[in-house]
């Protein structure tokens, strides 16, 4: 029996303890954790800086609402946008929140309601984020979504052409789509998006909550390509575990958000806001995000030397790898797991490989032996 709602197909393993990229069961068996908590455990589990970070707020401040200034938060907002095109941030508690939050400035704003998403893509299960999501699955028994969301095929320059005009308010796409299949943008993709976006006056929203602060061995995953945001959205990775969510806007959209137009209880309270700012001083360093595409570069390279390429093929890049598969990659999983790695997909026939950022090499070559013995 359980008082939990069914809502979640979860795995018969119980996790109490983690440490760096290794996770342990109540049964002492450890794991290596490439699931990072979906991308969320950026920096490891009980990395020394978080704990140490978390507990010092804890012993001074929790909570005090958004009522009052913040010196904290403009700090960590700051840092976020230093040295880019966006200036002003806010502070919520999820990705959904976050794409919730650019939902609405972007509609506010322009005073148009038309937002032009993705197929494969995934935004979050509130309202507003789950019409945005390009995935029927997600919409199922809900009955009418929210108006004015078209979701186009990914990547199709034609189909964006046809669609984009002077009534649509934003585009919002991820980068890669990392639920939906780890699909990257491509590069005559972005450049349409942005000749679209310049000439109609279109908002260009990117939902960076899985691919951000590090994930993709940049910042963000957006300087990879052409695109230039007026809006970026946040979390998973930026709390390393502690749940915040974040939005990065223009300095054109400052006065959209006026007093009273929009809010959150606990959105950047103290502790979200310790842990976020050691997480962000540890990976805007360019050291470290080096270090990530490095460890990139040699996980593919892994990978590549042990996968039949006629079976398999790699997608994604930096710490955000899809292992795409002839067939159905559920018994994968499973399979894994009984061998002492936590993986996670993206969708029926893709792996998605996401430790932490900290990941050492030979956590890789473990990784990849598994790897080894479960697919050739």
């Amino acid at each position: 029996m359980t008082s939990l709602f069914n809502n979640y197909a979860r795995r018969a393993v119980h996790l109490v303890k983690g440490q760096g990229t290794v996770v342990t069961d109540d049964q002492g068996k450890e794991y290596l954790d490439f699931t990072s908590g979906i991308a969320v455990v950026s920096l490891g589990h009980a990395h020394p800086a978080i704990v140490k970070a978390l507990q010092e707020q804890s012993e001074k401040l929790w909570h005090i609402s958004n009522l009052f200034e913040s010196p904290e938060q403009e700090k960590l907002a700051e840092s976020l946008t230093k040295d880019m095109d966006l200036a002003y941030a806010l502070f919520c508690n999820s990705g959904a929140e976050a794409n919730e939050a650019a939902i609405k400035l972007a509609r506010k704003h322009t005073g148009k309601h038309k937002i032009l998403t993705f197929k494969q893509s995934f935004h979050g299960r509130t309202f507003g984020a789950m019409a945005a999501t390009g995935q029927d699955k997600i919409k199922q028994g809900f009955g009418p979504m929210l108006e004015s969301f078209e979701a186009l095929p990914f990547n199709d320059v034609e189909a964006l052409t046809d669609a984009a005009n002077e009534n649509v308010a934003a585009i919002m796409l991820e980068v890669v789509q990392g639920e939906g299949g780890v699909n990257s943008v491509e590069p005559a993709f972005a450049q349409a998006i942005m000749e679209v976006c310049q000439h109609y006056g279109i908002l260009l929203v990117i939902d960076e909550v899985q691919t951000g602060i590090g994930r993709m061995g940049t910042r963000y995953a957006y300087e990879q390509t052409a695109l230039k945001p007026d809006i970026i959205t946040l979390a998973k990775g930026l709390g390393g575990g502690f749940p915040i969510g974040a939005l990065l806007a223009g300095k054109d959209l400052f006065d959209t958000f006026g007093p009273g137009s929009h809010g959150t209880t606990f959105g950047g309270n103290p502790l979200a806001i310790a842990v976020a700012q050691t997480v962000v001083d540890h990976v805007f360093d360019p050291a470290f995000l080096q270090a990530v595409q490095d460890k990139s570069a040699y996980f593919k390279k892994q990978l590549q030397a042990v996968l039949p390429a006629e079976k398999y093929s790699l997608r994604g890049n930096g710490l955000l790898i899809g292992i795409h598969s002839n067939e159905v990659i559920g018994p994968v999983i499973q399979q894994a797991e009984k061998q002492g790695l936590l993986l996670v997909p993206a969708g029926a026939n893709v792996i998605r490989l996401l430790p932490p950022l900290t990941v050492s090499k030979a956590e890789i070559d473990q990784a990849v032996g598994i790897l080894k013995n479960i697919l050739v």
